[in-house]
């Protein structure tokens, strides 16, 4: 009997982990068929795509005029539903599209798997009680969130991170051993996002600036994704209008000290001395490569004031922190960051000015990580995934042939 697996994702990251997903069920069961609404990772792994709900929705969800999109696909997926019932639905990640999905679902007596759980341990701890009504069973990336969403009565199991399914085995050259002997290398890790890169990216280049002026021949490299490849390339155009662009080894580009490389995180973040990190999973993703880091994430002052600030529940914000069991933080935060970009720009000519700091950062990271790179994320993901779909035959007499 063939069985049909529906997933849902609404960002790249979330392209990327199911990806690993698919690879992994195709493994445990090379008959299945998957489908669903995502991007190119999770087409180049065998899905058939239906809907890229990537690059258009990397801001797409958080529009208005988006509603009517969602709707419509939401709309096309009731009806494919009806035509082919899959035996298994996983949400990935983003809970503003994924709880749409959920709900229909639900309602439609699919098995709902949520992968990558929302953060809503760190605010809005009501909406659990919409993930308990249209969920079955959530497969959680961080340690805690097991014993949270236990708590608040929802299924819940740890499956490990899975970025630690993609890091290299090899470690890279150690930074430190380069710096400071020769010029800082820094990376600008700017988010997977178009908007968040709009929001952070001026700001990031004029602490750039600063570091520039206290180490002339300081060079910077940028991971980027596809939707936000061409947003960090124009912004590099429109601050050195009269270098344009230049190709070197391993498709990456140049633009005045900053090299681009698209889809380069794991080749570009360990040459770096230091990371300027935009708050996300790649702070975990930097810390896995052992690079010290600034994180920083852009927040209008009003919207702060007048409603984040009192819906956020965490006493820090980036993962590194979050994940320290002590109280005491690993890597400098400002969060949230508006107004002068001078603390940030101080604070990274401190690590450059003192070597030492770096290393201490470095050994934090790698005793952190230590605890937690076990890699087996997507396989446990997929296990889970397979269970349910089993539990599901088992009470419906196996008579869900398609």
């Amino acid at each position: 009997m063939t069985r049909r697996v529906f997933i849902t994702v609404g960002e790249a990251s979330g392209d990327q982990h199911a990806a690993m997903l698919i690879r992994e069920l195709k493994a445990q069961d090379r008959d299945l068929i998957i489908e669903g609404l995502g991007g190119p990772e999770m087409a180049a792994a065998g899905a058939m795509v239906h809907y890229d709900t990537v690059h258009r929705a990397a801001m797409g969800w958080r529009g208005a005029l988006r509603y009517f999109e969602l709707h419509r696909i939401l709309k096309w997926s009731r009806h494919h539903f009806r035509q082919r019932l899959p035996d298994l639905l996983v949400c990935i990640d983003s809970w503003s599209m994924n709880w749409h999905w959920a709900r229909l679902g639900h309602e439609m007596g699919i098995p709902v798997l949520y992968y990558v759980a929302p953060q809503m341990w760190a605010s809005r701890p009501w909406r659990v009680k919409k993930l308990r009504r249209y969920v079955d069973r959530i497969a959680c990336i961080l340690p805690f969130e097991e014993k949270f969403f236990h708590d608040h009565g929802v299924e819940a199991t740890f499956v490990g991170h899975p970025l630690f399914d993609q890091l290299p085995t090899a470690p890279a050259d150690e930074p430190g051993k380069r710096f400071p002997n020769q010029p800082p290398v820094i990376g600008v890790i700017p988010g997977s996002r178009a908007g968040v890169v709009r929001e952070n990216f001026r700001n990031l280049l004029e602490v750039c600036d600063r570091i520039v002026e206290s180490f002339p021949k300081s060079r910077f490299l940028i991971p980027t994704m596809p939707a936000t490849h061409e947003v960090v390339k124009s912004f590099l155009a429109a601050k050195y209008p009269a270098s344009p662009p230049r190709e070197e080894a391993e498709g990456l580009e140049i633009i005045g000290p900053f090299t681009i490389g698209l889809n380069q995180f794991n080749q570009l973040v360990p040459r770096c001395d230091l990371c300027l990190t935009v708050s996300g999973t790649a702070t975990l993703h930097a810390a896995g490569h052992g690079a010290p880091q600034i994180v920083v994430y852009h927040i209008n002052p009003v919207i702060w004031h007048l409603f984040a600030r009192w819906v956020i529940n965490t006493r820090t914000f980036s993962l590194v922190n979050l994940l320290n069991d002590g109280q005491r933080t690993i890597v400098p935060e400002f969060i949230p960051w508006y107004g002068s970009n001078e603390p940030v720009a101080n604070k990274a000519l401190e690590y450059l000015r003192n070597p030492q700091l770096l290393a201490e950062q470095r050994e934090q990271l790698r005793n952190l990580l230590h605890t937690l790179n076990r890699p087996g994320a997507s396989r446990n993901a997929a296990k889970l995934a397979l269970d349910l779909m089993l539990g599901r035959d088992t009470t419906r007499g196996g008579s869900n042939s398609r």
